[in-house]
């Protein structure tokens, strides 16, 4: 049986199908299944779907450009009139010749050409939408869609007799770090409460500013592991050097991104983690059952993140900390407040619990596996 992926090409869409192909292998005969991908060209997402015996193959996509103006106009009417049309017959080549028994998209832009082949091919295919509000991308392939799999209740646009609420797909390896190997891997002093800051696989180079801003004030009561991004480490290392006292420098490690094997120990180690809005690092979040600042990231396609984020926030697992709105002192000042209220603190981490879903990708893997093999009853 063959299993063919596809997606936007971000990360946000690598994790989850890297977690599904996990899964199914787990509960399946490996022997019987093979993996592949098609998307767009993207460096990061292929060196980690190779390493999982997912084959890639890159194709022509486009993109949706969401402010308007005469540079952007004209590529958008070049994305939608040659590289996507170019991608729709690279597909229908690929996939004809490839010949899988599925197709599960991730959604993104950069999924519409392998989705439509593989529909004109007559091919199943599933969908999964990890925000709370689906994109435009996604609403128009859940018209080629057997069955879709959400992340968030109440997620609009979808018919509703496709729709499956599952959560987002996450890594169960990342669950399993341990602090006292975190202690030692990244050289922790362990006498502050230790705060993680995600930028995500670029970083988060506003966010970074402000957190060196903060440095002297948030360092006095906190221990910080920091990834910025491999494009912003170096400026952020060096200029943390001149805003931080020598005695402060034990309690900050910065990181230009934390592979898995890392991420895991951070998580298991921290006491709080600040993050961007996007659903995969929500749902990790929540199935850790860590008290979180959320600082969704204003740009994203039709706010995804703003919306993701306060959907999150609504039971009180997360504050929300709109970027307009993010300044070191407030920043510092309401960290400061969390710690000495302990009682909410544990009142976010119950919250997170509730809301997660940790095992959304074993149940569409078996999900999937029935589907390609039936029981019989």
């Amino acid at each position: 049986m063959k299993i063919l992926f596809t997606g936007g090409g971000s990360g946000g869409h690598v994790f989850p199908i890297l977690a599904l192909s996990r899964e199914i292998r787990r509960i399946s005969d490996p022997k019987k299944i093979e993996f592949f991908y098609l998307g767009p060209r993207d460096e990061f997402g292929e060196i980690l779907l190779s390493q999982e015996d997912i084959k890639v193959k890159t194709i022509s996509t486009g993109k949706w450009r969401r402010y308007f103006n005469f540079k952007s106009f004209f590529k958008n009417l070049r994305d939608l009139l040659f590289r996507v049309p170019v991608g729709i017959f690279q597909s229908l080549s690929y996939i004809f010749a490839l010949a899988p028994d599925l197709i599960f998209s991730k959604g993104g832009f950069g999924s519409i050409p392998g989705v439509i082949a593989g529909w004109l091919l007559g091919v199943p295919i599933f969908l999964h939408e990890s925000d709370a509000v689906p994109g435009m991308a996604n609403r128009i392939l859940a018209k080629f869609s057997l069955e879709i799999f959400v992340s968030f209740p109440r997620t609009i646009y979808f018919p509703v007799g496709k729709i499956l609420l599952v959560g987002n797909l996450i890594r169960q390896e990342i669950l399993e770090g341990s602090k006292e190997e975190a202690k030692e891997s990244f050289k922790l002093a362990g006498k502050k409460p230790l705060i993680l800051i995600l930028g995500g696989s670029q970083g988060a180079e506003r966010i970074n500013d402000k957190v060196l801003e903060a440095l002297p004030e948030f360092l006095k009561n906190f221990e910080v592991i920091h990834q910025c991004g491999e494009k912003n480490f170096d400026e952020v290392r060096d200029e943390s050097k001149v805003m931080m006292t020598k005695d402060l420098e034990k309690y900050y490690h910065p990181f230009p991104f934390l592979k898995e094997e890392q991420i895991k120990k951070a998580y298991a180690a921290c006491d709080l983690i600040i993050s961007r809005g996007g659903a995969g690092a929500i749902f990790e979040i929540a199935a850790l059952g860590k008290p979180s600042i959320l600082i969704p990231l204003p740009e994203s396609a039709q706010k995804h993140q703003l919306k993701n984020a306060y959907t999150y926030s609504l039971n009180g697992a997360a504050i929300v900390l709109e970027e307009d709105n993010f300044t070191p002192r407030f920043f510092v000042q309401r960290l400061n407040y969390l710690f000495s209220n302990s009682a909410e603190l544990e009142k976010m981490r119950q919250a997170a619990r509730e809301f997660s879903r940790p095992r959304a990708a074993h149940i569409v893997a078996e999900y999937i596996v029935e589907y390609l093999f039936p029981s019989k009853k």
